[in-house]
């Protein structure tokens, strides 16, 4: 036991060694969870208004497209739609990575090394993920309308 040798630590630089979550990822999840609820479901109903083939006015899926379509009408709330699917999961994207990113700062002598670490949180990813292919079928949708051939 006289042969052991003590680890040195030093107390100033394990504070910098620490590397900090800007956002807790469970909750960040669970946040993104409600900001892309909304697109998703503007999304799901206009793709069952095409699809399903039931061309009944008192459908859900009619009753929510022609609301969504009142709404982008209406003059003082016309920039809700825009709102909803792109500023909503564009937060999710932004929420979600700051969740996954860890960020450190170390010295050693002279030198300075800034770490980025990137946490492997699979539902923070998927949100990331579904909030990018959310914004991007709405960018090609408002791209496809405004396409003017002649």
């Amino acid at each position: 036991m006289e042969n052991l040798k003590v680890p040195e630590v030093n107390p100033q630089e394990h504070p910098q060694m620490v590397k900090m979550a800007i956002m807790n990822a469970d909750r960040s999840a669970a946040l993104g969870v409600w900001l892309i609820v909304v697109p998703c479901y503007f999304l799901f109903c206009v793709f069952m208004y095409y699809f399903s083939h039931i061309r009944v006015g008192t459908s859900w899926f009619a009753a929510m497209f022609t609301l969504i379509s009142s709404l982008d009408k209406t003059r003082y709330i016309d920039f809700l739609g825009p709102i909803i699917m792109v500023v909503l999961p564009i937060i999710c994207i932004i929420i979600n990575a700051l969740a996954i990113t860890h960020v450190g700062l170390q010295k050693e002598g002279r030198v300075q090394q800034l770490n980025i670490t990137i946490k492997v949180k699979i539902w923070n990813i998927l949100l990331i993920l579904l909030s990018l292919a959310i914004v991007g079928i709405f960018i090609a949708y408002v791209m496809a309308e405004n396409i003017t051939v002649g």
